[in-house]
């Protein structure tokens, strides 16, 4: 791997053997870790839980490891992981501006530990930090995509724990911590929970459809402008991230479209795709956010060249999956 000096062990060139997941029974998790088995198929896919609740679907083998313990480097040193994808996180910004002080320390502190206890033990092993696009907040008042370079100025209690943990690896990668950040901007598909804004509407039509809901719609604001992607593309990322030993430490990538779209039509699509009728839609001040910027947008020119990467799926694929996903998830109860 990139960074790995004398002390790498032999065959980490080639593809990491073990690959230890944070978060991994999360939303992007589940998503990832049958993408992983592809790409490295003699890899071991090691899945880890706080609190030691049940296997994780699609991995090898789940552990128990709270990432705001004192101490991970006994853990790490017993896991001996080739390479590690730091996917877990406190990731709504609505929960962020609730208790901030929770979102700080699993982002941050969280973040601390584990890189820490990796350089201080598996020196040679690459970890994949996802960041988020959260970071640039203010930047994107200038109205263009952003790129790598643009200036991280956090908007919320969530974004600013990302920002600073992402300056924080960087920092690690000078002393020898095979980092590579990644900042993917907005991510939705099948699986997501409500808790985010296509999710959210996809449950509210499939309730509306079979009569479990009346026909409102709930939202937030509905005159911003986001840069959406498809959570397999980026999970399509994370996967060639991984295995490009080439990367220097300290990479920065930004994962996105370029090509932002109103949140406002997104659920216009959803209500047509479903067929309703009739439908109310009603803005609640509960779903508005004290700081919310009008329009994001990202460059992709960079994740392009280096890791031969752009997103794939159709948009209208997107929505029908969440559709899809949600009927399902409904008639279950």
């Amino acid at each position: 791997m990139a960074g790995a000096g004398p002390e790498a062990e032999p065959g980490i060139a080639a593809g990491p053997r073990r690959v230890l997941l944070t978060g991994a029974g999360g939303f992007v998790g589940r998503h990832l870790l049958p993408m992983l088995r592809a790409a490295l198929p003699g890899a071991r896919l090691v899945a880890t839980t706080r609190h030691g609740d049940g296997k994780v679907a699609g991995a090898d083998e789940t552990v128990t490891l709270d990432l705001l313990s004192t101490d991970l480097r006994p853990a790490i040193r017993a896991l001996a992981p080739d390479a590690v994808v730091h996917l877990a996180a406190q990731a709504s910004v609505g929960a962020s501006f609730r208790d901030p002080r929770l979102t700080w320390r699993t982002n941050l502190d969280g973040t601390l530990a584990l890189a820490e206890a990796i350089l201080a033990e598996r020196p040679a092993a690459r970890l994949l930090h996802i960041s988020s696009a959260e970071v640039y907040g203010l930047s994107f008042q200038a109205g263009t995509p952003l790129d790598e370079n643009a200036p991280m100025q956090p908007a919320n209690p969530y974004a600013a724990s990302k920002a600073a943990a992402d300056l924080a690896v960087g920092e690690m990668a000078l002393r020898g911590l095979d980092a590579v950040r990644l900042r993917p901007f907005n991510q939705t598909g099948p699986g997501q929970s409500p808790d985010y804004v296509v999710a959210a509407f996809a449950r509210q039509v499939a309730l509306i459809e079979v009569g479990q809901q009346e026909p409102v719609i709930r939202t937030g604001a509905l005159d911003r402008w986001r840069d959406f992607l498809d959570v397999r593309d980026v999970c399509t990322a994370y996967a060639a991230a991984l295995v490009r030993p080439e990367l220097p430490p300290g990479t920065v990538l930004n994962l996105a479209t370029g090509t932002p779209r109103r949140v406002g039509d997104i659920l216009d699509g959803l209500i047509e795709r479903a067929g309703l009728k009739g439908v109310r839609v009603e803005a609640e001040a509960a779903r508005l956010r004290p700081t919310d910027l009008e329009r994001t947008a990202g460059s992709v020119a960079a994740a392009r060249g280096t890791l031969d990467w752009r997103p794939a799926t159709p948009w209208q694929r997107t929505l029908d999956d969440m559709l899809a996903d949600w009927r399902a998830r409904v008639a279950a109860g």
